[in-house]
C-alpha cells in the first residue's frame, strides 16, 4: 500500500466552523473529520484528519464560514 503524500495542508479556525460538514463531503481524499471537542460557541468543529491534502480548495469553497478554512498548496522548489 502507498503512503499518502502531502501536497497542500489545512488550518481549520475552530472558532469559525460550525461544523456543517460540507467540506467533509467535498473532500477528494478524505482528510478531514470531525474533532471530538467543542469550540466557544458549542459547535464541533471539523479538523484535518492528516497527511494526503492535495490542496485542491474544494473544502474551502463548500464552506459557508469566511474564515473557517485556509488552504496551503506546497510548492516545489527547483
Amino acid at each position: 500500500m502507498s503512503e499518502k503524500v502531502d501536497r497542500g495542508r489545512i488550518e481549520v479556525n475552530r472558532d469559525e466552523c460550525k461544523g456543517c460538514l460540507l467540506c467533509v463531503s467535498v473532500c477528494p481524499v478524505h482528510v478531514i473529520e470531525l474533532d471530538d471537542g467543542l469550540n466557544r460557541q458549542g459547535y464541533r468543529p471539523v479538523r484535518y484528519a492528516g497527511a494526503g491534502c492535495t490542496g485542491c480548495g474544494f473544502c474551502f469553497y463548500a464552506c459557508p464560514e469566511p474564515g473557517a478554512i485556509t488552504v496551503f498548496r506546497l510548492v516545489k522548489s527547483a
